[in-house]
């Protein structure tokens, strides 16, 4: 893409399944000017990459003429600053040659996010925006062809010498704008559509006298693809339904006063007043308060976290039980909804293997069947004796069965939901690549800050030398008082915990290499590491025994000495997560493999690992992760990296899956493919079950598409079902998998 050209985006209504952005794609990249075209049915959405001279009324003319309602996205025309193809390359830029990876199918996303806006109005799946789907043209046109169906038999009865044409008037009812359709899709570059079959064999019915069966096959269309709308509009509105979490209005307080605005304008900075059962309007963290806030809307979690100053809390959560103020730290555009519903909607443009695969093959598939049928309906009665009103009935018939819908949609449908099921949960997939390569894992590896353990350090031990457990920790919590530093954080956390105590200290300053020092009730407090104790007050060979028993648990240790002499240790840790041991146990019973890789030292690590029970490569600079990933991919192992930080980029994206954890840094989740939101180990081993039970209901769409087909072209060729049968197989056929996939989003975490 050069910095010529422009992208325009619309919005699309009445998107069923594939073959509808196909036949877009295929119609608007035909208009001269036109350099790329990206659809997403799931979205509703079109972006046009032009060279300046296509007019926006062109475009929408050429989809108005398939059938498809559209219009313009405000705001949408804009130059591209980047190259957004990433054919070849991985999300960090680096070249991936030899790697048929996930991320090489993500083209121009066709999204407008420009300037915070997210705009869902054009995302209705049957043609009316926000209308309900019984007043969308397609529903009013199967009624009305039902209508005509219902008075052409009454008539019928009536005067049984019209009957046949008011037949034929009920099927040119619904039969016209079908027509149409294909004609339209014919002149764009797509002669073999559902359209065109279901044209050749409604006039060729007439033709050979079956006006009846006829008008019955378009009206069974018709409610089909009803159908099809309303059953796949679902997965659509689980992404849309997000958005719908985050109140629109939010209370501004300013100088004591409040106000209320509308959320979409909340900047970083501002402090908002969250009263008990309101939704919390932005992502932000607790500057006064304490309260229950249920995140179960956002992460599923059944039971409320307790949210105090300092803490984190998520756009769309409902505070519980008292008044919070929370200071904004993600503008509406960037909060954690509108993530989620940005990377779902860009993931779902992304085409998995098998879905290509199914593209390519009903590119051939149409046009065979139309050959087929026409072999049907002509080799019998020309060569071996036939009757030919008999085998074009039959040929007419295997047209009817050869409609591609249920196939083409076997895919799209139980990905789209599979990526919305994920999304609820907090996991993140980016595009259905990811989500079918991520069956395949075999080994996973693990950073351990921040992913297998908390990333904050907590005091784990508390030791008295002749004073209490209690003392040593006031004592250390008075000096560290105003303290940023994360060792002094942990202290002054678990004196909180533990409702101790915490007297004034006075003169307390930083040595630097070596502690703490400070007067408390005065006495001379030095909180110091092990060595500088050592050059303060020799050290006992119990206190050094406990001082180094600490240390191979991977623990740091700090002495608090009172006037010159010894009187206890702290010992601090970055402790596992809670769900770490399970979740990697929920990985080993899936048969894969767990090694953890970090750059933290090689006591701790050792420590750390031996808790979890996971293999351990400790030392590592993040070239080191990047290599050992490789190393384990000449194994001929399939790896998905584990990480949250900066140091972790190079090797997610190494990996055949990179999978950002919690929230991560911005590279992090720019690089991987996918994300675990909500930083639970268990999710990881929740991914991987996820693209299996997808590629599974994968499996048994294809099934019950072709199984289908199969059973009745045998019974039609032996002259047992006709034409009304086939079109209901078909039909049948398409809700039956689009309901299969479905099933996919009642799926929950284990």
């Amino acid at each position: 893409m050069t910095q010529n050209q422009e992208i325009t985006r619309f919005r699309v209504g009445g998107m069923d399944c594939a073959s509808c952005a196909a036949k877009i794609e295929t119609a608007v990249g035909r208009l001269p000017g036109v350099d790329a075209v990206a659809v997403s049915v799931m979205a509703g959405s079109l972006a046009v990459t032009h060279d300046g001279s296509v007019a926006r009324d062109t475009v929408e003319r050429q989809v108005k003429a398939l059938g498809y309602s559209v219009g313009p996205v405000g705001g949408s025309k804009e130059r591209p600053a980047v190259d957004h193809d990433h054919a070849g390359q991985d999300h960090a830029g680096q070249d991936r040659a030899g790697q048929d990876h996930a991320r090489r199918d993500h083209t121009d996303h066709s999204h407008d996010h420009a300037g915070g806006t997210h705009d869902h109005s054009g995302h209705s799946h049957l043609d009316l925006g926000d209308g309900p789907w019984w007043k969308s043209r397609k529903a009013l046109l199967t009624m009305g062809c039902g209508l005509a169906l219902a008075a052409a038999w009454l008539t019928g009865q009536v005067v049984p010498a019209i009957g046949h044409w008011a037949f034929v008037a009920a099927m040119a009812a619904g039969l016209i704008p079908i027509a149409r359709r294909a004609l339209a899709a014919a002149l764009a570059g797509m002669p073999f559509t559902i359209e065109t079959l279901m044209t050749i064999a409604a006039v060729g019915a007439v033709f050979i006298g079956a006006a009846e069966e006829a008008a019955a096959v378009v009206f069974l269309f018709l409610v089909g693809e009803l159908l099809e709308g309303v059953a796949a509009g679902r997965a659509r509105a689980s992404i849309r339904g997000l958005t719908a979490l985050v109140p629109k209005n939010a209370i501004v307080e300013e100088n004591g006063a409040t106000r209320e605005v509308p959320a979409e304008t909340l900047q970083p900075g501002v402090v908002i007043l969250v009263r008990p059962g309101d939704r919390i309007a932005a992502d932000g963290e607790v500057v006064d308060g304490e309260s229950a806030v249920d995140e179960a809307p956002v992460t599923g979690e059944s039971v409320p976290k307790r949210k105090q100053k300092g803490d984190a809390v998520f756009a769309g959560t409902i505070n519980a039980d008292a008044v919070l103020r929370v200071r904004v730290t993600a503008a509406a555009e960037d909060n954690t909804i509108a993530r989620v519903v940005k990377l779902v909607e860009e993931a779902q443009e992304s085409k998995a293997p098998t879905e290509r695969f199914i593209d390519r093959f009903s590119r051939y598939y149409t046009p065979a069947v139309l050959v087929v049928g026409a072999l049907v309906a002509i080799i019998p009665p020309l060569f071996l004796g036939g009757v030919w009103s008999e085998w074009i009935y039959k040929g007419l018939a295997v047209l009817l069965i050869g409609c591609p819908c249920a196939l083409v949609i076997s895919t799209p449908a139980a990905i789209a939901a599979g990526l919305a099921t994920g999304a609820r949960r907090g996991l993140l997939m980016k595009g259905g690549a990811v989500l079918e390569g991520l069956r395949n894992v075999t080994t996973v590896a693990l950073d351990k800050t921040g992913t297998l353990t908390e990333g904050k350090p907590v005091v784990t031990d508390i030791v008295g030398f002749g004073i209490g457990e209690a003392e040593v920790l006031s004592l250390a919590a008075a000096i560290e008082t105003g303290s940023s530093h994360p060792l002094a954080l942990a202290i002054l956390a678990r004196a909180k915990a533990d409702a101790v105590p915490v007297l004034p200290a006075s003169e307390a300053k930083a040595v630097a290499g070596k502690g703490v020092v400070g007067n408390v009730g005065g006495r001379s407090v030095f909180l110091a590491s092990p060595k500088a104790a050592e050059e303060a007050s020799p050290l006992t060979a119990e206190q050094t025994a406990r001082i180094s028993g600490f240390n191979d648990e991977g623990k740091t240790v700090s002495v608090l000495l009172v006037d010159g002499r010894p009187v206890g240790l702290l010992a601090i840790r970055d402790e596992p997560r809670a769900d770490a041991v399970a979740g990697l146990k929920a990985l080993a019973d899936a048969g894969i493999k767990a090694v953890m890789l970090t750059g933290d030292n090689e006591r701790t690590a050792r420590a750390i690992g031996g808790k979890l029970g996971i293999a351990v490569r400790a030392g590592l600079l993040p070239e080191d992760k990047q290599r050992i990933v490789r190393e384990l991919q000449q194994q001929g192992q399939v790896v998905a990296k584990v990480g949250d930080g900066i140091n972790d980029a190079p090797a997610l994206a190494a990996a055949d899956i990179g999978i950002a954890m919690g929230g991560g840094t911005d590279v992090a989740l720019e690089t991987a493919d996918a994300a675990v939101l909500h930083g639970r180990v268990a999710d990881i081993a929740g991914m991987i079950d996820l693209s299996g039970r997808v590629m599974r209901n994968i499996t048994q769409n294809i099934v019950i598409a072709l199984g289908l087909k199969a059973v009745f072209l045998v019974t039609t060729i032996a002259g047992i079902t006709g034409l009304w049968p086939a079109i209901l197989a078909d039909t049948g056929a398409t809700v039956l998998v689009t309901l299969n996939a479905l099933r996919l989003l009642a799926v929950r975490s284990s």
